[in-house]
């Protein structure tokens, strides 16, 4: 049987300060069909205070964020410390060695990249992407940083537009989450 990849996924977040923006694209294609254009790639945890976003299978993701969550749990929201017990696990667990994703995490200190080979990427900037469109959103979004924009909402959406008209794997049906907003007047 001939597998096609399945590739979709466009996640983007920023820190800007306390404040952090995370956001994902909708489109899952399979070879060169778009299956699904509104797909949810990002959610919450710890009661608001922690975003994710994934990369990757589906199925993998979900678990991975199910093992996630619970290490959260476990270590009382300490993002830092659920990503290091979360990646020893993913890396030595030889069910979980075989998922297939990648994942964004964020709170208002942090941000790392995890991946089934135990790694953690805590990025040198205030900007984290994977899947298929990361690089086109990374570049976006520093510009837009580098231009004046100050809102990590503003900046994740106009970059993740930017990446839609780039990237064949990310559309325009965006899911933002939000960390530390400014009240709306």
């Amino acid at each position: 049987m001939n597998h096609l990849p399945i590739r979709s996924t466009t996640i983007l977040g920023v820190r800007l300060g306390r404040r952090v923006a995370l956001a994902g694209d909708g489109q899952v294609t399979l070879g060169e069909m778009q299956l699904k254009s509104r797909a949810v790639k990002v959610r919450s945890f710890a009661d608001g205070k922690v975003l994710g976003g994934f990369a990757g299978a589906v199925a993998d993701a979900l678990t991975l964020f199910e093992k996630f969550e619970a290490k959260l749990e476990e270590y009382g929201h300490d993002l830092q410390r659920a990503s290091v017990e979360l990646a020893k696990e993913w890396r030595t667990d030889k069910y979980l060695r075989e998922l297939d994703a990648m994942l964004a995490l964020m709170d208002n200190r942090h941000s790392y990249i995890l991946s089934g080979s135990g790694d953690i990427i805590d990025p040198d900037d205030h900007v984290i992407s994977i899947g298929s469109g990361s690089g086109y959103a990374m570049a976006a979004a520093r510009a837009l940083i580098g231009a004046g924009l100050k809102d990590p909402r503003k900046v994740v959406e106009s970059a993740m537009r930017i990446t839609a008209d780039l990237c064949i794997y990310t559309n325009n049906e965006l899911s933002i989450l939000e960390l530390g907003a400014k009240p709306k007047k």
